[in-house]
């Protein structure tokens, strides 16, 4: 479910107000703890965190037009989502963040491949998010991307 909000504010208007808290602490804790060079903005309808053209003039191998994506979060119909292409481009951390998981929440883990699905509000797992986020930096995620991603593409 893609917002056709033109900007932060007006996507953040648009969350229905059971969820606009979560929501809320979710971007706040990204923008908090991601590490330095990441740009937020819109980005596929959703709030994403990328890697500007000025740090990485290539951008994203879909549409070289668009910033290199790292993390977006979207308030879906039955969810909030946390999408992250370093656990989808990274085994290593893919296998961190899993086994980790069951240490911040007992509800079951609910992923897909770059996606995380939280059901219940009241059980994301925020400090854990808070450690996932600062686990890549920039350089970090450009390099992954180069050899996991780029490569095979």
């Amino acid at each position: 479910m893609q917002s056709k909000a033109i900007n932060i504010k007006d996507y953040l208007k648009e969350i229905p107000e059971e969820r606009k808290q979560a929501f809320l602490k979710l971007r706040e804790t990204i923008v908090n703890n991601i590490p330095k060079g990441f740009v937020e903005q819109m980005s596929y309808g959703t709030i994403g965190f990328s890697v500007p053209h000025f740090i990485y003039p290539n951008g994203y191998h879909c549409d070289s037009k668009l910033p290199l994506p790292f993390v977006n979060i979207a308030c879906q119909k039955n969810f909030i989502a946390l999408y992250h292409m370093g656990i989808y481009a990274n085994p290593e951390l893919l296998q961190w963040f899993i086994s980790e998981y069951p240490k911040y929440s007992n509800q079951k883990l609910d992923m897909g491949k770059s996606c995380i699905r939280f059901k219940k509000l009241d059980q994301i797992p925020f400090a854990l998010i808070s450690e996932l986020i600062k686990k890549m930096s920039v350089a970090d995620w450009i390099k992954c991307y180069e050899s996991q991603i780029k490569k095979s593409k």
